[in-house]
This record gives C-alpha cells, structure tokens and sequence, in this order.
C-alpha cells in the first residue's frame, strides 16, 4: 500500500487518495485543512533524490512555477521541500485530459479545435514571456474541465524529464509524437518548441491522427526530423485552408520559420476568427539547399540509439536492389519498306530542327537587346544604406539626404515601443551597400495598441483572470478582507473601460472574506478621542466613523460607542463612536454626500470644520451610495468633505434655516 495516503504533510494536507501516475512523480488527492479546500499534491518519486544537481534545479524551477498566474495554467498553491518530501501542490481539478477527450471524439470540428488552441496558446505565451517553455507538450498534460475550459499541467517536471545520455527509448513514445526536430535531436530548446507542439496537437485534433506514428519512439523521432507532415487537406477536405496554413506554419522543421511567440500565432488564429476564408500560405522548406548538415549528424546520433544487430544488417542486405532479370526480346516483324521508319523520322528530325534553330535566334535577339538598353557593364553609384529605425517616416519621405532611395511602407503594425508614424523596421538593413535609387521597405509603428479595461467587478477571480487575458491584459493579484465572498473580484486599477496599451498590467483586488479572527470589543467610553482610538488600534478593531454632538463635557472625549463595550467582532471591524463637540448648540442639520458608485473597496470620509475634524467614516461607496453625516451649530458655515484624504467636495452650510448647498464639487474626478 502507497505509505503516502492518509498521512498529514506538512501540518496541512491531508493526502486521501492517488490519482495519477508519472515517470517523474505521483500525483495524490489531498484536503488542505487550513483553507478547507481539495488539492492535488505532487511527490517527486524517491529515485530522484540522490541526484543534488536534479533537486536543486527541480527546487529553482518549481517556485518559478508558482509564480506563473494564469487562468489556462493549473494553479499552484504552495511548494515544499522538507522531510525528504519534494513536492508541489496545485489545485484539483474534476475533469478529463484533452488526450481522453480525442479518444472520446476522434477528430474535432475546426470551431472545437481554435477553442482549445486558442486557450493553449494564451497560457503558453503568459508563461513564455515569464522565461519558462514547457518542453512536454501534449494533449495528456492538458485538463479539461466540464465547462469546456482547459488548464495546462505539468510544468517543470518535465523540463528536466530527460535522460543524460538523450537515449530514446520506448519509454518516451508518450511524448516523442509531440516534440519538435531539435527536441529529438538533443539540442538545446527555447519557445518555439512548444510552438511545434500546438501544431502538432492541432493536426491531431482536426484530422483526428497524429502526423507521425511509428512502432518505437526511435522511428518517430526520425520520422519528426525527416520528414513533412502530409497536408490536413488530404486527410480531410472539409478543414479550412488557413488553419492547414497555420498549422504548417506551427509544424515548420527549422525553429525561425515558425511562428516567432506564442502571441503572432494566436493572432493568425484570431484573424482566421474573424475570416474563416483567410489564406496565410503558408508552405514548408522544400528547397533541397536548406538541408543543414546538423541534420545528418543528428539522424546519425539517433540511429546510433538502434542496438547493433548483425542480423538485423544482414536482412538489410538482402533487402538491397538485385540485378534485373533479363528477358529476351521478340523479335520485331520485318518492315514492308525498310526506308518508311526512316523517312518519318528524319521528317520530324527536320522540322524539330528548325524549331530549335527559330527558339534559339529569338533567345538570342532578346538576350542582346537586354544587354543593350540595360547595359549592365555600366557601373551604378552605390550608397551605404542608413539607419532609418526610430525616424518618422513623414519626415524621412521629405528629408533631401533620403532622395536618392525609394522608401515604402511594407505595412504598419502596434508596437509599444515607438510613437505612432516611427518607422520600427528596414529592409535591407542598414550599413548594407545599395545602388542608388533602390527600394527600402520598412515598417511603420500605429502606435501602442489601446484597449479596454473590461469590467470584472463581482466576477470570481478565474473567470476575471481569463476576461483579461483574451484582451490581451496582464494582470497582479491584490487581496483584502471584504463583506464579499471568498475570491470576488472588488475592484481594479485601472478602473473598468479605461483605455491602456495592449498588454498593460492591471491591479485585480480580490475579497478575502471577512476576517475570521474574533475580538472583544474595548470600553473606550471617556477616553479621549486620541487615547480611544489607539485602544481600538491596538484590539484590532478599525475606527469607521467619528459623530460630533453636543455636550457639556469636554470636547474630543467619547461619549458613547457603537457596537457597545463586551460585544465581540471579528478583527477589522468597524466601530463607530459619539464625540463631545463641547457646550450645546442650537442648530442640527443632516447632509446626505453622494458617493462614487462604481467603487466597491473601503474608503475614508472626513469630515473638516476650521481645519478640525469633525466627523469621519468608512465607508463601501458602492454599497452606501450616500454618506449622512449630521452636523449641530449656528449661523452660516463652510464644511469640507475630504475623500481619502482628497478634496471630495465643499458644502455651504445654514445651520438657522437648516439649509445647506454644494458650493465646490470635485466628485467627478472619482467616477
């Protein structure tokens, strides 16, 4: 029996149960007593555990992991490293992998299948752009949930998954159908060989089979660096051109003809989206002088892999190309006039003769009047190309040192780096050496790319987080206590349908819940207002809101306290006390402050008479809508409302005819 299940690690997971198995680790359903939640619990097998180089990298490159926060990546809670114990826990997931799904279904229609690309491609370019490449993508290490979402699993383990000797052996034919050519061949990998994977998994999922598929992982690997995958086309000609294009495109043998992120491919998806007749043409190297010789080297080291079988060699050689068997001819029948084959022929000898002597003269004649007007023994000035990158294309297209070049724009594109109308790139590049009067393409910034803060207030965080990353924004997690259920979204900044540039980081304010630590309530009744509220300080209670009244008793001394003395709160309660504002006054009067509607954090009110405070409160606009502090004096007077510590508004107050006005209002800057 597993000596892990039903043990408490760490103090505060309670394993249950073992719900997957790696090559790596063991995967346990476990109940995280402390937040009273179920998670998954992964352990690093105890082979594992003598190679020091393999744990601290495995220790580095888990809370690299942990720090990765995306709604399409399993979430990581906690990483631990103690007892002997190296582990990671995540959340649990109740669903199936995207494997089991297309053994389910088989092939997928195209509008499945940009579904779930589509949400890959945002968690792999999140975790690309953060400096972590999966390196074992597969439709086994993607979960997908009931609802049709997916979460990618497995980072980091498999990062680390292979062999020192490279060796492929039968043990890796569960990933070797996914990875890319210079994954197979041993070479060191970056990005985009997670890039090659989605293609692969697109292929799987359209055409319902895997491009390549051999009897052992070797043959597959060869396989993946030799040879083209056939066209999604002829297996299915119902799949839309451009997502064949794309796929290519993905699947491309040289890491720098794929796509170059994670990004330019989900925005080819998102334009086929937009227009499911798009065409991107895409086409593989087919061009015979693009073969590298690293190839050669690199099928020679895979083959190497094979055991040396004398009888497997000698098979070979008896597979090898035998002489033909020679049989004899039939004799021809004898002609009825042995010069008839020979008039015929020389006929058609004569006439192709003079064809060719026409083709030839004509060639000729073109080829000399060609020399003649291009006269390319002419000798043209040349130029050293100048660096354009960073000028306004307006102004170089006016400038006289740029006269002697034909600029074009090759088309314009966002970038967040230079102002609108810069140009960002040039081809030829400079310092190259042109004739004068060549042509320079370059490319023209728009701009940065603008777009909307959506609104997610009130959404619960994952469903926020996704919200966000299909508008291209980044998001940093900020929690604080609330009235709010566990895990709501409160606020954002910026603020809902604020314009910012693409890929902005937007501040998500998440409810913790109320704070569950209880306290008794101080007496603080005759207390000084300064000594009452460092008494509050000190229990854990916050002051919410300061009431000036009449009293014969000294002003600043607390009169009475709501919730009373002995009551019990949780800790960051609001208590709310009455104030003496010294001898008795005639006049009362109530004012009733509209707030900011949309705000749904916290935020202090005060009240200011003469540059005192004369009342304060903490206060959820959205949830207040007004506040209603009530005042008591005489005559005409001017009240401040101040809105976390802001000038909020000013009031004309008439305590004698009980009236009062908005004489300065500054409310709009908060809506």
């Amino acid at each position: 029996m597993d000596n892990i299940i039903g043990k408490k690690i760490e103090g505060r997971y309670q394993v249950s149960e073992l719900i997957g198995v790696g090559g790596m680790a063991n995967v346990y359903k476990a109940t995280d007593t402390v937040d009273n939640k179920e998670v998954a619990i992964k352990i690093l097998r105890e082979e594992f555990y003598q190679n020091e180089e393999f744990l601290r990298r495995f220790k580095n490159e888990s809370k690299a992991i942990a720090m990765l926060s995306h709604p399409n990546i399993v979430k990581v809670y906690d990483v631990c490293f103690s007892r002997g114990i190296q582990m990671i826990v995540m959340e649990y997931l109740d669903g199936i992998t995207l494997k089991e799904y297309l053994e389910q279904q088989g092939a997928l229609s195209w509008k499945e299948t940009v579904h779930f690309t589509r949400q890959i491609l945002q968690a792999l370019s999140h975790a690309h752009e953060r400096g972590v490449v999966h390196r074992d993508m597969k439709p086994q290490n993607v979960m997908m949930l009931s609802d049709g979402s997916l979460k990618l699993a497995d980072f980091g383990i498999a990062r680390f998954a292979r062999s020192e000797a490279k060796t492929l052996t039968d043990k890796a034919i569960g990933s070797v159908h996914y990875i890319s050519p210079e994954q197979a061949r041993g070479e060191n990998i970056d990005h985009r060989t997670d890039i090659y994977s989605v293609g692969v998994m697109m292929f799987e999922m359209l055409s319902g089979q895997l491009p390549f598929d051999a009897d052992s992982a070797v043959s597959v690997a060869l396989k993946q660096i030799q040879l083209t995958a056939p066209s999604l086309l002829t297996i299915n000609p119902s799949i839309p051109e451009a997502l064949d294009n794309i796929t290519v495109k993905a699947m491309e043998k040289l890491p720098e003809m794929r796509y170059a992120t994670a990004k330019d491919m989900l925005a080819d998806i998102d334009l086929f989206k937009q227009n499911p007749n798009a065409s991107f043409e895409y086409q593989y190297l087919t061009n015979p002088s693009t073969e590298n010789i690293k190839y050669k080297k690199a099928i020679k080291k895979v083959k190497n892999a094979v055991d040396d079988n004398p009888e497997h060699h000698s098979k070979r050689n008896e597979n090898a190309i035998m002489p033909r068997k020679v049989e004899p001819k039939p004799k021809k029948k004898a002609k009825q006039n042995e010069n008839d084959d020979y008039d015929t022929g020389g006929s058609v000898l004569v006439v192709l003769a003079g064809i060719t002597a026409a083709f030839v003269f004509i060639s000729v004649a073109f080829i000399l009047t060609t020399l003649y007007i291009s006269n390319p023994l002419e000798k043209v000035a040349e130029l050293k190309l100048p660096e354009l990158i960073g000028l306004n294309y307006d102004e170089v297209k006016i400038a006289p040192e740029y006269t002697n070049l034909e600029i074009v724009v090759e088309e314009t594109r966002y970038n967040a780096n230079h102002p609108k109308g810069d140009i960002i790139d040039q081809s030829p590049k400079a310092g190259k050496n042109v004739k004068i009067n060549s042509t320079v393409k370059v490319i023209v910034s728009s701009g940065q790319e603008l777009v909307k803060v959506p609104n997610v207030l009130g959404f619960e965080e994952t469903v926020a987080y996704q919200m966000l990353a299909e508008s291209e924004l980044e998001y940093q997690k900020v929690e604080l206590f609330s009235g709010y259920p566990i895990g709501t979204v409160i606020n954002t900044e910026p603020g809902p349908d604020s314009d910012v540039g693409a890929g902005s980081m937007i501040k998500v304010i998440v409810s913790m819940g109320t704070q569950n630590t209880a306290v008794n309530v101080p007496n603080v009744v005759g207390q000084s207002l300064t000594g009452a509220k460092k008494i509050l300080a000190d229990k854990g209670v916050q002051l919410g809101g300061i009431h000036y009244v009449a009293s014969d008793l000294p002003r600043d001394q607390v009169i009475a306290q709501d919730p009373a003395f002995g009551s019990i709160l949780e800790a960051g309660a609001f208590i709310s006390l009455n104030v003496s504002a010294g001898p008795s006054l005639e006049g009362q009067i109530t004012l009733s402050i509209p707030l900011p509607v949309h705000e749904t954090t916290t935020m202090k009110l005060t009240a200011m008479h003469n540059d005192a405070i004369i009342s304060e409160a903490m206060v959820v606009p959205s949830m207040a809508i007004n506040w209603r502090p009530t005042f008591q004096g005489s005559g005409s007077t001017q009240i401040h409302i101040l809105y976390d510590n802001i000038m909020y508004m000013t009031c004309d107050v008439n305590f004698d005819n009980q009236t009062w006005t908005i004489s300065t209002d500054n409310s709009a800057q908060f809506n």
